[in-house]
């Protein structure tokens, strides 16, 4: 029994000589590596928050040239309107002027059959 005392005290010192520092290292590697993941932890969150500023202030660049651009294209369109009017307008006068002509050439004609 006092043989078998001595094997587990002999085993439990080599362990605790052997393997107690190295678990001590591993500790102190994990500790630095938490560190480690805490400050890109940090970096991401950080540039989460740059990435998020850039893609609000590209939208509002974008909406910015949306509403130009819409202001340009109504622009446009109403002077395409008015010239469209005007255009009517002429036309309307042309017409106008054509059967009034045209009316005065039935009458002329009637005139010469009689």
């Amino acid at each position: 029994m006092v043989m078998a005392s001595n094997v587990y005290q002999a085993v439990k010192d080599a362990m605790q000589d052997l393997i107690a520092p190295q678990l001590e290292s591993v500790k102190g590697e994990i500790g630095a590596l938490r560190g480690e993941i805490n400050g890109l932890h940090g970096e991401v969150n950080g540039l989460r928050g740059e990435v998020k500023a850039e893609i609000s202030g590209l939208r509002g660049e974008v909406k910015a040239e949306i509403t130009g651009l819409r202001g340009e294209v109504k622009a446009e369109i109403g002077g395409l309107r008015a010239q469209m009017t005007a255009n009517m307008a002429r036309l309307d006068e042309r017409l106008t002027m054509a059967l009034d002509v045209r009316e005065r050439i039935v009458a002329i004609e009637a005139k010469l059959r009689n």
